[in-house]
C-alpha cells in the first residue's frame, strides 16, 4: 500500500543547511547525493526525533531520477517537482533571505527538464517556475 511523504519541516533553509553541511562533510561536494546518502545525513543531523522527512532533503539534493526510484522503491508517492519547489520557495521566503549564504550549496535545475517540455508536458511547468520567481521576488 502506497503512503505520502511526511510534512515538510517548517524552517527550510535551516533544514537544507543542515542537511547540506552534513552530505559535504560525510561525502564531499557532488553535484546529487544518493537518496540513501541524504537519509543518513537526516538521522545524523539535529532534525531527527524518529521522524523521518528525509525526502524533502532528497528532493533538494538528489537526482530526479534517483528520487524517483528511491519512491518507487519504498511504495512512497512524493512529487520530485512539487517538493523541490516547495523547499527552494521556502529558502527564498525565509527571513534571512539570503539563501545562497549556505556553505557549499548548489541547486541543481536539472529537475526543470525541458525536454520534457518539448516532448508536449507543459502541464504546470509555468506554475513551478513562477512560483519560484514570485518567492525570489
Amino acid at each position: 500500500m502506497a503512503t505520502s511523504c511526511a510534512p515538510a519541516p517548517i524552517n527550510k533553509k535551516e533544514y537544507i543547511s543542515d542537511i547540506g553541511k552534513v552530505l559535504v562533510k560525510e561525502h564531499g561536494k557532488k553535484q546529487f547525493y544518493e537518496p540513501e546518502e541524504v537519509k543518513k545525513a537526516h538521522r545524523k543531523s539535529k532534525w531527527y526525533d524518529g521522524l523521518d522527512f528525509s525526502c524533502w532533503a532528497m528532493s533538494t539534493y538528489s537526482s530526479h531520477s534517483d528520487f524517483d526510484r528511491y519512491h518507487q522503491e519504498t511504495g512512497e508517492i512524493c512529487d520530485y517537482t512539487q517538493m523541490k519547489t516547495e523547499m527552494l520557495n521556502g529558502l527564498s521566503v525565509s527571513p534571512n533571505s539570503d539563501w545562497m549564504d549556505i556553505p557549499d550549496l548548489d541547486i541543481d535545475t536539472s529537475w526543470l527538464d525541458f525536454g520534457d517540455v518539448f516532448d508536449g508536458v507543459l502541464d504546470g511547468i509555468g506554475d513551478v517556475i513562477s512560483g519560484i520567481l514570485d518567492g525570489l521576488s
